[in-house]
């Protein structure tokens, strides 16, 4: 009798255990990983003054860059949690079609999410699906030596946009996650430069930068 009370309360609480690792109301995950930003870049035609110059489109292309990512979530409910994504800063290479490198820039991207989370909340597997607001910032603009010769004082103004997501943890024990997940983020800039030896001359230029953001890494639920 002893045994078969022994064997049932073992089975019970394997059938118990894996609430565990339940997704609840007010955990707090922390994930961190390698973030890869892989910009989807166009940019409108050259201004120089206000006037376009025609045939200038698409000339900026910018670079990719990874660094590390960090996610701060916060469960507001079972299925409902808000993050915030943030990051070492990028920093990505500006070319220009036909010419080369033109210079680099660094950029922060500070991402708030509103996330729903579909699963059980005892089930280890949790995917999520996310809707937020980004800010990025731009910030160590700097031209190429060879830029330089003909343009000075590169600017990349700041932006709002929208961001969307998708990811997935998997709980390997009651705290320590593995997390896989994908930004898509709606920023939109614009580029102006001094020309050299022409004082009060400036050339500008509307540039989309909408990239997609993949991290992967570890978590830890507290």
């Amino acid at each position: 009798m002893r045994k078969s009370i022994f064997a049932v309360s073992l089975l019970a609480a394997a059938l118990v255990s894996p609430l565990a690792n339940a997704y609840q109301q007010g955990d707090v995950i922390v994930r961190a990983g390698a973030a890869l930003v892989d910009p989807n870049s166009s940019s409108e035609d050259l201004e120089i003054n206000g006037t376009k110059a025609p045939g200038t489109k698409d000339l900026v292309h910018v670079g990719t860059d990874t660094q590390l990512g960090l996610t701060f979530a916060f469960m507001l409910q079972d299925h409902l949690g808000l993050e915030l994504l943030a990051a070492t800063p990028f920093k990505h290479d500006l070319q220009l079609k036909g010419v080369g490198k033109l210079g680099s820039t660094k950029h922060l991207p500070p991402t708030l999410s509103l996330q729903y989370y579909p699963m059980d909340s005892a089930s280890k597997f949790q995917p999520y699906a996310g809707i937020g607001v980004n800010y990025t910032v731009f910030f160590d603009e700097d031209l190429t030596s060879e830029a330089e010769t003909t343009f000075d004082n590169l600017d990349l103004d700041n932006s709002w946009g929208l961001a969307g997501q998708i990811g997935a943890d998997y709980l390997i024990t009651d705290n320590v996650l593995i997390n896989a997940a994908v930004w898509y983020m709606d920023i939109d800039t614009t580029a102006t430069m001094d020309v050299v030896g022409a004082p009060g001359v400036q050339v500008k230029s509307d540039v989309t930068i909408d990239p997609w953001v993949y991290m992967v890494g570890m978590g830890y639920k507290f």
